[in-house]
C-alpha cells in the first residue's frame, strides 16, 4: 500500500486520498477492483474512520471510485477523454476509442420554435423544429443526456430510426450537408433528479453542461444541442500554444 506521515503538514485524509490515487495510476488497483473498507484502512493507518471516509468521499466525487450499495467501494472505469480541437460527433468519438456507440431515444417531437431556440438556429419564432431528447451510450453505459433542436425544413424526412443512430452521418452522407464548424460552451454543474435517473448516477453528482451550435458551409446554424455529460466518466482536453 502507501505510507501515511502523521508528522506531515498535509492532512491525513489528503495523504490517504493521494495514496489511493497513486495505486490507481500504477494500476496496482485496477478498474473494478474493490477498495479496502473504511474500517480496514482506519486500522491499517491507525486513524479515525471519519478521516478515511473523507478521503473516500472525495475520490468518489472526483470519479476515481464508485460505491455499490451492499457490495463496497470499487475503482471506477477511467474517464473518456475528448479533445476540443475539432468538431466530431459522439459516435465518432466513441468508435475512435474502440467503444460501441448507441443512442436511446426518449422523445421525438415536432414543435414551434420558442424565441430562445429560434435565435440559436437563426430562424423565425414559431417555425417548426424537431426537438430530440436522447441518451448517448458507450458500450451500453449512459454517458450523456442530450436535447437537440434542428429546423424541420433542413431535415423533412428525419425519423426516429435515424435519430437513434448517428445524425451527423445521415446529414452529411444522405442529405449532403457540409458541417464545417461549431461553437461550444462548457460549465460544471450537478445532476438534477431527472438527469440523474437517466444517466444512472446519484442526484447531485458532478456533471458537465455543454451547449453547442453547429454550422453549415453557408455559415448558417444547423443544430443547437444542450447536453449533460457524466462528470465521473468524461473529461475534455485542449492543447494550447503560446503565441
Amino acid at each position: 500500500m502507501f505510507k501515511v506521515d502523521k508528522d506531515s503538514l498535509l492532512p491525513i485524509y489528503y495523504q490517504i486520498e493521494e495514496g489511493l490515487k497513486e495505486l490507481i495510476a500504477r494500476e496496482e488497483l485496477k478498474a473494478g477492483d474493490i477498495v479496502p473498507s473504511e474500517r480496514e484502512l482506519a486500522e491499517r493507518y491507525n486513524v479515525s474512520r471519519m478521516t478515511v471516509r473523507q478521503a473516500i468521499n472525495n475520490l468518489v466525487n472526483d470519479g476515481y471510485l464508485v460505491r455499490q450499495r451492499g457490495k463496497g467501494t470499487f475503482v471506477a472505469n477511467s474517464k473518456i477523454e475528448q479533445g476540443l480541437q475539432g468538431l466530431t460527433s459522439f459516435s465518432e468519438d466513441m468508435r475512435a476509442r474502440g467503444m460501441n456507440p448507441s443512442s436511446k431515444l426518449l422523445e421525438f417531437n415536432l414543435i414551434q420554435a420558442p424565441v430562445t431556440i429560434a435565435s440559436k438556429l437563426a430562424i423565425n419564432e414559431g417555425e417548426f423544429i424537431c426537438e430530440i431528447k436522447r441518451v448517448r451510450l458507450a458500450d451500453d453505459i449512459p454517458m450523456a443526456y442530450e436535447r437537440l433542436y434542428i429546423s424541420r425544413k433542413l431535415v423533412p424526412d428525419l425519423t426516429e430510426e435515424i435519430v437513434s443512430s448517428s445524425m451527423y452521418e445521415y446529414i452529411e452522407n444522405t442529405l449532403n450537408i457540409n458541417i464545417v464548424k461549431g461553437e461550444q460552451t462548457l460549465e460544471a454543474s450537478i445532476a438534477r433528479k431527472n438527469e440523474a435517473a437517466i444517466l444512472q448516477i446519484n442526484e447531485g453528482a458532478p456533471v458537465l453542461l455543454i451547449e453547442r451550435t453547429s454550422y453549415m458551409d453557408n455559415q448558417k446554424p444547423l443544430e443547437f444541442v444542450q447536453s449533460v455529460y457524466r462528470g465521473d466518466r468524461y473529461k475534455f482536453k485542449i492543447e494550447m500554444e503560446r503565441r
